[in-house]
């Protein structure tokens, strides 16, 4: 007798898709710059305020969504932000003033895509799944990043084909398209299908209290040096990714004379690598001590970033090749690792805790698609802008080994002993209390360990 699968898999591959194309509602505008830049006479830095405010909102809303998904739940929130989407992509395939870019791209697209962002991954796993929580979270990952690289050369094809208009009607679309399969297969909780969560051994995890919102949620995080750690290193990953190439690699490329549509099929690429990267950083996540990973990751990033501007050329070069490969597989490979620190530090508070450090990423992406644009205008190529964030990325890797340790080596604040035999005591906001330190595969002794040695 053949076993059915487990109906968190059919869950996961609802939200797998759902995340899918919501990163390639997001990645849009960076393709459709130059044209517009073409039509209008706008410059990249006030094309770029858009997609700033995109990002910025993409971010922002994320903590507010892991909240609202716990009072009103997830389909609803999920296809009110769909319904957002589409309102912004085909609003934007009529302007002809910058504010209106920034009110479809930036506002509508921005708040949609935010509610759909990884607090929708992180909020998935902790309902659905007990066991296999870091692979779960590396495919989601993987799908939302991944769908924001590798629909770039369709996109760039119709824009050179058709105008840019019509890859903005397209998304809106599909954004109506996706919502049916939303409400019918993008269930709530295991409870609603009779069944535990998968891996779970015995009554399902209690979920987060409804009464806990985004603002107790950070009330709860900040008193924690590790959110802070986490959300600098995070704001750097979305500095050195989403705001810097996934913004502005096709026109750095275009810069050196490569084709439009050749520079978004290397994203593309990116984009596929990163999908292995990123599945294979959730498999480490279940086995490896997360902090670590983070380092490496950021050293391979900084090092990637600072080599590019010797590596851009008109054509497809053995050095471009490598840059590829290796920075597709480091693209978001740092989520994986980043959600489960969230977990070990925050517990039930961990999703929506991990929605304020992933809005932190965010800011990043945002500051940087603007001064990347900036320096360009003043300097006429991205060189500057590269090595700076190259040099932030090796800052992040710092940050990494940070997490979890106290100044000084000596354990102190909320959730830690006083002393020698004394209990932690979790601190508790709106009902909802973080551990002292949850272990896992892994992971640090405990939040305050100086020395940050696994058991």
């Amino acid at each position: 007798m053949r076993t059915r699968p487990h109906p968190a898999w059919g869950v996961a591959a609802v939200t797998f898709a759902t995340l899918l194309a919501a990163g390639a509602f997001r990645s849009v505008p960076g393709t459709l710059m130059e044209p517009i830049s073409a039509e209008f006479g706008w410059s990249i830095a006030s094309i770029s305020t858009a997609v700033s405010v995109n990002l910025v909102l993409y971010g922002l809303i994320a903590p507010f969504a892991a909240a609202l998904m716990g009072r009103f739940g997830v389909q609803r929130v999920v296809s009110v932000a769909l319904l957002l989407v589409a309102a912004g992509g085909a609003g934007s395939a009529f302007v002809d003033a910058r504010w209106q870019l920034v009110a479809t791209w930036g506002v509508l697209v921005g708040v949609g895509t935010g509610s759909m962002a990884m607090s929708l991954a992180a909020t998935v796993v902790g309902r659905w799944f007990a066991a296999r929580r870091g692979l779960v979270t590396g495919l989601l990952a993987a799908a939302a990043s991944a769908g924001q690289l590798v629909f770039l050369p369709l996109v760039a094809h119709l824009a050179e084909t058709s105008g840019w208009r019509l890859p903005s009607l397209v998304i809106a679309a599909v954004a109506l398209a996706v919502v049916p399969f939303v409400l019918l297969f993008l269930h709530e909780r295991p409870a609603d299908r009779g069944v535990l969560a998968y891996g779970a051994g015995g009554d399902e995890p209690v979920p987060p209290s409804a009464r806990l919102t985004a603002f107790s949620a950070l009330r709860l995080a900040v008193r924690r040096r590790a959110f802070w750690f986490l959300a600098g290193g995070f704001a750097i990953c979305g500095a050195s990714t989403n705001g810097l190439i996934g913004t502005h690699f096709v026109s750095a490329a275009h810069d050196h004379g490569m084709p439009a549509t050749t520079a978004a099929s290397l994203l593309a690429l990116v984009g596929l690598f990163d999908v292995a990267g990123t599945i294979a950083s959730g498999w480490l996540t279940d086995r490896v001590d997360a902090r670590y990973l983070l380092l490496g990751y950021y050293l391979l990033r900084g090092v990637s970033l600072l080599l590019l501007p010797s590596v851009l050329s008109p054509g497809v070069e053995p050095a471009t090749w490598v840059f590829v490969v290796f920075y597709g597989l480091d693209w978001i490979a740092t989520v994986p690792p980043t959600i489960a620190l969230c977990r070990q530090h925050f517990g039930d508070a961990g999703a929506v805790v991990f929605g304020w450090v992933f809005a932190s990423h965010q800011v990043g992406a945002a500051i940087a698609a603007f001064a990347a644009g900036a320096v360009r205008d003043a300097t006429g190529d991205y060189a500057g802008a590269f090595y700076g964030a190259g040099a932030l990325c090796l800052a992040a890797a710092a940050f990494s080994l940070l997490v979890g340790r106290q100044a000084g080596g000596t354990p102190t604040g909320p959730g830690v002993p006083a002393g020698p035999g004394a209990p932690a005591v979790a601190p508790e906001v709106d009902g909802v209390s973080a551990p002292a330190a949850t272990p896992g595969p892994g992971s640090p002794r405990a939040a305050g360990d100086p020395a940050g040695a696994p058991r």
